[in-house]
């Protein structure tokens, strides 16, 4: 018990720091948001479904005005239980779960957290969630897809990034903001799915996806002049279907 206690000591201690850290990295830096109006243009299409890549996801919690209804999807993985506890000191609700192959759906609590999100989105809150799959960097994977499908709510692809910032090389590439500079907030065009979308159909909503994905991030970047530490050549040496079903 005391072991238990310690740790979930040490984790609202750092879920504590970090929040404190990205709260002064949003105040010290000048942001451009793009389109104009955003975020209050979308207010009348929301609740949706905001999709941002795996490694720019830090900043994400931060585009949406104060006292927003937003949900998070997070890994059950034990690992992740540190993003839970900082997204609940943001205000923002976390939903555990993970999707990748079908076949390991169910051990991830994929499953679960999809009808957790449909029920979520019916509840009025906007669901962020990763578009690609873990070790699949920015290839987008169906479960987006089939939750847009599901619930029959829009897609919105969403880049957050700082000129300023700390990168690292991890299979994602991860970015961390620093204080005091530039940053970016775009946000791109709604991609919508029927619920009777066949294969076909879902296949170009999910390569939307990503397209969208890969071009707010441009965007984002370009506003800030830096490069993009994530971004990589269009060529695969897989197909892209395989990729995002990759474990």
């Amino acid at each position: 018990m005391t072991g238990l206690l310690q740790s979930r000591f040490a984790l609202e201690g750092a879920s504590w720091l970090a929040s404190g850290y990205l709260r002064l990295v949003r105040a010290t830096n000048r942001f451009t948001l793009e389109p104009p109006g955003f975020p209050d243009a979308v207010a009348p299409d929301l609740p949706a479904i905001v999709a941002m890549w795996h490694g720019q996801h830090f900043m994400i919690h931060y585009a949406w005005p104060p006292g927003a209804r937003i949900a998070a999807l997070i890994s059950r993985h034990k690992d992740a239980e540190l993003n839970a506890v900082l997204l609940k000191r943001l205000g923002v609700k976390a939903i555990r779960g993970s999707g990748g192959r079908a076949e390991k759906m169910r051990r991830r609590g994929g499953a679960a957290a999809l009808l957790d999100m449909i029920r979520t989105l019916t509840e009025g809150y906007t669901v962020v969630m990763t578009a690609d799959v873990p070790k699949v960097s920015r290839v987008a994977g169906p479960g987006i897809v089939t939750l847009a499908r599901l619930s029959g709510r829009p897609i919105y692809p969403l880049a957050v990034v700082t000129s300023r910032r700390f990168d690292f090389r991890s299979w994602d590439r991860a970015s961390l903001g620093k204080p005091f500079g530039r940053g970016a907030m775009v946000l791109g065009e709604p991609i919508r799915i029927a619920r009777d979308a066949d294969a076909d159909t879902q296949e170009q909503a999910r390569q939307a996806v990503e397209q969208g994905l890969d071009a707010v991030h441009a965007r984002a970047y370009a506003i800030v002049g830096t490069p993009d530490p994530g971004a990589r050549p269009r060529e695969l040496g897989t197909d892209r279907r395989d990729a995002a079903d990759a474990p």
